[in-house]
């Protein structure tokens, strides 16, 4: 025994990059959000809070990474529009354009955002990226199955990236160290049994990491340095992050 949980060895597979563009695929994205998070859609915003914990501390610190003088800012997987909103609260002159695979839940966004939103229905894999001053994501990037496939995303992302702009991630990273990474993970645990029973608890996780991957936050930051941009980690707690980037020439 390497001293992983059943679900951190099935979150490990299918990270190693070797499928090809066949790879390009979002898992629990492609389908609806509902059926992968088991809720219904309308408790998303609520729910939310009782899977993650620090949620709203890492969506104010992630909308904090946006220039306030951005105009244009991309959402990848914009869900519900959370972290949008908080974006467009302190860019005031700007507008987001959402992209997101399931069309039920941007209904949700554009409700939320109004106005101020454009969106696209599809992966954000495939479809195309404008050219942005800011590009986010929260809680998306773990759908992506393979580190090559997220590569050739973190390249998109750069060419899309105007000057100036700047690449924020919201997401869970666990450390690469074993030992710490399954004291993270039980962390997360001890926040679900905050709401759900243990035996809830452990099968939301376990039925998460049949879709999600979680990259180790130091190999996260090391492909996107591979890629010409520039990470830094502004916010860590547990097994969840804060990414903030730019490019290379920037």
């Amino acid at each position: 025994m390497d001293g992983r949980t059943p679900a951190q060895t099935r979150r490990t597979r299918g990270t190693n990059g070797r499928m090809g563009r066949a790879d390009e695929r979002i898992g629990a994205a492609d389908m609806s959000v509902s059926a992968h998070l088991g809720i219904a859609l309308g408790e998303y915003d609520a729910r939310i809070r009782t899977f993650i914990p620090d949620y709203e501390e890492m969506l104010a610190v992630g909308a904090s990474m946006v220039p306030s003088t951005a105009r244009t800012i991309l959402d990848l997987g914009i869900g519900t529009g959370a972290l949008a909103e908080r974006a467009l609260a302190r860019s005031r002159s700007a507008t987001v354009v959402g992209i997101d695979a399931d069309p039920v839940i941007l209904d949700l966004a554009r409700r939320r955002l109004g106005r101020r939103a454009t969106f696209i229905a599809g992966s954000f894999l495939r479809a195309a990226l404008p050219h942005s001053d800011a590009i986010v994501a929260s809680f998306a990037l773990h759908h992506v199955r393979t580190r090559s496939a997220k590569a050739r995303l973190y390249r998109r992302i750069r060419r899309a990236l105007g000057r100036g702009g700047v690449f924020v991630s919201v997401d869970c990273h666990p450390t690469a160290d074993r030992a710490v990474a399954s004291g993270q993970m039980e962390a997360w645990r001890a926040h679900l049994r905050l709401t759900y029973s243990a035996a809830r608890s452990d099968g939301l996780l376990d039925a998460w990491s049949r879709e999600d991957v979680y990259v180790p936050l130091e190999a996260e930051l090391a492909l996107m340095t591979l890629v010409g941009l520039r990470p830094i980690t502004v916010w860590r707690k547990g097994a969840f992050a804060v990414v903030r980037a730019v490019g290379r020439r920037q």
